[in-house]
């Protein structure tokens, strides 16, 4: 597919269309080529089934995403703002385990939001450096594990998956009874008879889970919008344990929450890192790049064709604006290809997507992440594979590439 692609019909007609999909959302009015009138009626009881029904506060909402599936409830920002927040916690400490990627972009937010929150991290290792580079204090808001276990009312347990299995024989006489347990992944408790985590039954158990990087959590915070994110509650012994998750997944950055169950969140999101997200498109990256490479399409046409086009110009379409958009907007060669060779690589992709999903829910997957994540050469095992991923030849041309882009210059 060639940059031809989009610019067939002009940047002009580009900000017209996205004028038009604004008042579009103000008026209910879409204009539509003769292929998206050809599917009006789907879309019309589709726009139905998106009916918003208030609950009542400012945000809460129950949206019909799919008639099949019935409303969620969705949660937003605008429900619990920053002095709402700083009431409803201001007899707790947030004692947050592990300052990795998540551990980082949370707890800021939760700082920068006013609240009492304190790092706990080996001391002197590198992450005790890391959170000192980021303001923490050490004696004062930065203290070791234990320490900051015990100072805490809700405990955030971010470390990485492995550790949390490693480290929960020591952590977990110290969850007593009052405080709260907090997890932004499944993962253990789900496949708790392989970490052996099991919580205690004397505490709330809630999970909120961003959907992105811990940096992704900071940077879009400090642009003022959020991002989305699940919850869930795995024990409620307080009767609140549902209400402090949402409110928890608004204080460490959230823009919109919706509710979950600890086992989906941990089958998606493996599954989803998996596919779609990163083992999946780089799989077809690398696929559509050596088939080009070898019917002799020089380097650089091969990754503009195949990274560059799909990473700098189409994805963030789709993204804004949806698939039926994209379709829409391209030129009708295009248009007609993939919408022939899409059912063929749905057939192709469908059957390893079923076999991916199994490997999740059986524990096959977090077997294999235990195993390797545990293993005293992780790190350099783990360097290992990246460094052949950076001398494959698509990446490498990659980085020369980048290089050109007007903003790099």
């Amino acid at each position: 597919m060639s940059s031809r692609m989009i610019i067939s019909r002009a940047n002009s007609q580009f900000m017209r269309r996205a004028a038009l999909s604004t008042a579009a959302r103000t008026t209910g009015v879409r204009s539509m080529s003769v292929l998206a009138k050809s599917a009006a009626p789907l879309m019309s009881q589709q726009a139905a089934s998106r009916r918003i029904a208030p609950l009542g506060s400012r945000g809460v909402k129950q949206i019909s995403f799919s008639a099949e599936f019935g409303p969620e409830t969705v949660h937003e920002r605008a429900d619990w703002p920053v002095a709402k927040l700083q009431q409803y916690f201001k007899d707790d400490t947030f004692a947050l385990i592990g300052y990795g990627s998540q551990g980082h972009g949370q707890g800021l937010n939760l700082r920068d939001n006013g609240l009492n929150v304190i790092v706990g991290v080996r001391k002197d290792g590198h992450s005790w450096k890391a959170a000192i580079e980021d303001g923490w204090v050490p004696g004062k808001n930065l203290f070791e594990v234990d320490e900051a276990i015990e100072r805490g009312t809700i405990v955030m347990d971010l470390l990485s998956d492995a550790a949390q299995s490693e480290t929960w024989p020591h952590i977990a006489p110290k969850i007593t009874k009052g405080k709260t347990l907090y997890f932004s992944h499944g993962f253990s408790p789900v496949f708790k008879e392989l970490t052996k985590v099991t919580p205690p039954k004397d505490v709330d158990v809630i999970l909120v889970a961003p959907k992105g990087s811990g940096r992704t959590v900071r940077s879009l915070f400090k642009e003022g919008r959020g991002i989305n994110s699940s919850y869930a509650v795995w024990q409620d012994v307080t009767g609140k344990a549902e209400e402090k998750a949402v409110a928890m997944a608004i204080a460490v950055g959230s823009g919109y929450v919706y509710e979950t169950t600890f086992a989906k969140e941990v089958h998606s999101d493996l599954y989803g890192e998996r596919g779609a997200l990163m083992g999946g498109i780089h799989g077809m990256f690398l696929a559509q790049y050596e088939v080009l490479r070898e019917h002799g399409h020089s380097p650089s046409e091969a990754f503009n064709e195949t990274v560059e086009e799909a990473t700098q110009s189409l994805y963030p379409l789709i993204g804004s604006y949806g698939m039926d958009y994209m379709y829409d907007a391209c030129s009708t060669t295009a248009r007609r290809g993939a919408l022939d060779w899409s059912p063929k690589f749905k057939a192709a992709l469908k059957p390893v997507f079923e076999e991916l999903y199994k490997s999740v829910e059986t524990g096959e997957e977090t077997k294999r992440s235990l195993s390797f994540n545990s293993l005293p050469n992780y790190r350099e095992k783990f360097e290992k594979e990246l460094d052949e991923i950076r001398n494959l030849e698509i990446w490498r041309v990659g980085k020369e590439v980048r290089k050109l882009r007007p903003e790099n210059q």
